[in-house]
């Protein structure tokens, strides 16, 4: 769990988050939607201990963050940035990164470590690609080396800011099946997601931000109920509860196009 209180902070002297409570549970999906500039990122670097608070406190499993060390952090939770490099390393290589935590100076890997990753690598279904180099990876195959060295860091957290950048639409209904599997398996799962539709569809909990403040937190309903997303975005998003499940879509139906004409029906989402 990660507790955030009166959170105050932001670059120079610049205020970006502005008195900021939020509670995120263990073991379910968090999502941070909100539009560019809104604060998500900046929050993500202050549970990561990135950037330092100005007010506030922030608590994960209870314990504040700033009675913590980098080394007890990275062990309590891993961290994919987004605009990742691409290092000229294999997969097998990248993964091994995620027991850096575990290790020391000079680092050599004990069997344990090798085993690990071994069983990282085969829950992402990526054994056979160990031996090749990052470059060689497709954007989808990469993403799954990614969270590969997040699993083999075995924190119970795992924080990912717009995992699905540049992600074609097969790959991202992939990665949400990732996400929801991570979840089931007791992870805590933060994301920092543009597309709506799909942060309804897989998150437990939703925090909307708007120039750093959080202006709501709930169930995906309960953010479809509060008329956030209309006010974030100007668009209506409605749901529709079918045998696959609760489906959701924008409503435009009534909108004008720039030239006049109305639109008719709804897009799917």
């Amino acid at each position: 769990m990660i507790e955030m209180e009166n959170v105050t902070a932001g670059y120079g002297k610049q205020e970006i988050l502005h008195d900021v409570g939020l509670e995120i549970p263990g073991k379910g999906i968090t999502t941070l939607i909100g539009a560019n500039g809104s604060g998500k990122s900046t929050l993500l670097r202050v549970i990561l201990g990135f950037l330092p608070l100005w007010n506030g406190t922030v608590k994960i499993d209870g314990i504040l963050t700033k009675n913590l060390s980098s080394a007890e952090m990275a062990r309590k939770i891993a961290y994919l940035p987004q605009g990742k490099d691409v290092p000229d390393i294999t997969a097998e290589r990248m993964v091994l990164h995620g027991r850096f935590p575990y290790l020391s100076y000079p680092r050599r890997y004990r069997e344990r470590d090798l085993e690990i990753v071994e069983r990282a690598m085969g829950q992402m279904g990526i054994l056979s690609l160990g031996g090749k180099h990052m470059s060689e990876l497709s954007g989808g195959m990469r993403q799954k080396v990614y969270i590969a060295m997040a699993l083999a860091q075995q924190a119970g957290i795992i924080v990912m800011d717009e995992p699905t950048t540049y992600l074609d639409i097969g790959q991202q209904l992939k990665f949400a099946g990732m996400m929801r599997g991570l979840a089931e398996e007791g992870k805590t799962v933060v994301l920092v997601l543009h597309d709506i539709l799909l942060a309804l569809k897989i998150s437990d909990r939703i925090a909307a931000m708007e120039e750093g403040r959080v202006l709501a937190a709930g169930t995906p309903e309960e953010i479809l109920r509060s008329g956030v997303i209309r006010k974030l975005y100007g668009v209506d998003v409605k749901s529709h509860r079918t045998g696959a499940g609760e489906q959701f879509y924008y409503d435009i139906s009534g909108e004008t196009l720039s030239d006049g004409g109305a639109r008719e029906g709804n897009l799917l989402g």
